[in-house]
């Protein structure tokens, strides 16, 4: 199983950006997708998941700003990321769970699988 990030860079506070993350090796209906961050100095941190019928939870710091979304024939997982905050930047994850989820998912540890990590900076 492979999951490729892509979709980071450097903006401008205000700015929006959309981050996609592409799985293969094994069908993933069924799975939650999710999206987590880690900035420096800091724990990974929930970012939002969803479920493969759509369900979906965003940690608070980011509701109203981004939105996750899936195409389940791409197995791609995105996240727009609208009026961004220095506080926003961090080396983002994307991450899949294993079969037999109907929730979305919090927890890193319930993921089983990792991309490798897209970079976002937030210049203020």
């Amino acid at each position: 199983v492979q999951l490729q990030a892509s979709g980071g860079g450097l903006v401008q506070a205000g700015d929006s950006l959309r981050l996609s993350c592409a799985a293969s090796g094994r069908t993933f209906s069924g799975t939650v997708m999710g999206w987590f961050r880690q900035a420096p100095g800091k724990e990974r941190e929930f970012v939002a998941s969803i479920t493969s019928s759509g369900s979906i939870n965003y940690a608070h710091s980011v509701e109203g700003r981004f939105t996750i979304s899936r195409d389940n024939a791409k197995n791609t997982v995105y996240l727009q990321m609208n009026m961004l905050k220095p506080e926003d930047t961090a080396v983002y994850y994307c991450a899949v769970s294993g079969y037999g989820y109907n929730r979305p998912i919090r927890s890193p540890t319930l993921y089983d699988y990792w991309g490798q990590g897209t970079l976002v900076t937030v210049s203020s």
